[in-house]
């Protein structure tokens, strides 16, 4: 699965946001030096995850991004489901607005039922402290 260049630095965002969780707020403009991302394009991306619950947005002196809760807690699908929608939701892979399943199986979904669950598994069981960025 290929994401949205959102979606990768929200992924990136966070992951540098969970290493540095107990540290105060972080201003957008410094995390977009940090990560080496356009600050006018990580700013939308930091709205719509403060706007979607996984960040909280501090204004004032001492104002900037931090996590909404401990990195422990978020699942990454939280953080990919506001850039991607249905796409974080994978469908069958011959009929993609379908859900795959099952019953009234498409004839790939012997080979890609597996591969569809683990993605759905990984981004519902993997949370932000599991990408934390340790750089």
């Amino acid at each position: 699965m290929n994401f949205s260049a959102s979606t990768t630095h929200a992924l990136r965002a966070t992951a540098w946001l969970a290493a540095h969780a107990g540290e105060e707020a972080v201003l957008g403009r410094e995390l977009a030096r940090k990560l080496k991302i356009s600050p006018d394009y990580l700013s939308k991306v930091l709205a719509t995850l403060a706007r979607s619950g996984v960040l909280h947005a501090v204004r004032g002196a001492r104002g900037g991004y931090r996590l909404a809760r401990a990195p422990e807690r978020i699942k990454l699908v939280e953080v990919v489901s506001p850039f991607e929608g249905k796409r974080a939701r994978s469908g069958c892979l011959l009929h993609p607005d379908r859900p795959c399943r099952d019953s009234g199986a498409c004839s790939a979904h012997r080979s890609w039922g597996g591969v569809n669950q683990a993605y759905r598994d990984f981004l519902d069981r993997t949370t932000v402290a599991d990408i934390r960025d340790h750089a």
